[in-house]
């Protein structure tokens, strides 16, 4: 408990930055989903979709994305105090080029649409037209890209493509907003190791 208390006060000012950037993430995909419910056009065929049935799979939607984020930001809180802050960024980034995206795109969900009644994140968080790419495809999928060789990452694999085959099977992404969601989130990372090597170069962390 001493050393996780010391981890944290000695890289506090990171995680005030990281902090930063989940505020604005979330401030901006808000933004971004609000606007592309209001603006949402048209509905589009999809070859994948067309050929298998909408099949409810909203508790899973719901709360399997909750159990996926909470694992992503309190499995260093706990365990990697260290990269506490790390992770934060790299979500938020993902996050933020996700707002930037379904702001360019604006077409409108399947017409057989299963969504979830998980009311809350559906309130605050989750909106029907944020389609292009897939946010329940692409966190689970960057938790697998940064807790490589570690055994959570068996969990965020099977979370993927658990979480991939769900919003597929749910019609609430077109197949492409899920395949896409992995070079997105991969580049995303990349991205992320770039601003985090600059953080730290100014915070004079090696």
């Amino acid at each position: 408990m001493e050393r996780w208390k010391k981890d944290i006060s000695d890289n506090w000012k990171l995680i005030a930055i990281a902090l930063f950037f989940l505020l604005a993430a979330g401030i901006f995909n808000f933004v971004a989903g609000s606007y592309v419910d209001k603006s949402a056009s048209v509905q589009s065929t999809d070859i994948i979709l067309d050929n298998i049935p909408a099949v409810d799979l909203s508790w899973l939607y719901g709360y399997g994305a909750l159990i996926i984020v909470l694992v992503l930001l309190f499995y260093p809180l706990i365990f990697k105090p260290k990269e506490l802050h790390a992770t934060i960024i790299q979500f938020s980034i993902l996050i933020l080029v996700r707002s930037f995206f379904i702001s360019l795109t604006h077409l409108k969900a399947p017409a057989d649409a299963i969504f979830s009644n998980f009311s809350i994140l559906d309130q605050i968080i989750l909106f029907h037209n944020d389609l292009f790419f897939s946010a329940h495809t692409a966190i689970p999928f960057l938790g697998f890209l940064m807790f490589r060789k570690e055994k959570v990452e068996i969990f965020f694999a099977i979370s993927t493509v658990v979480m991939a085959t769900t919003v597929l099977l749910m019609h609430a992404h077109y197949s492409i907003d899920v395949f896409a969601a992995f070079f997105i989130a991969y580049g995303s990372y990349k991205v992320g190791q770039i601003v985090l090597k600059r953080i730290h170069a100014w915070h004079g962390k090696n």
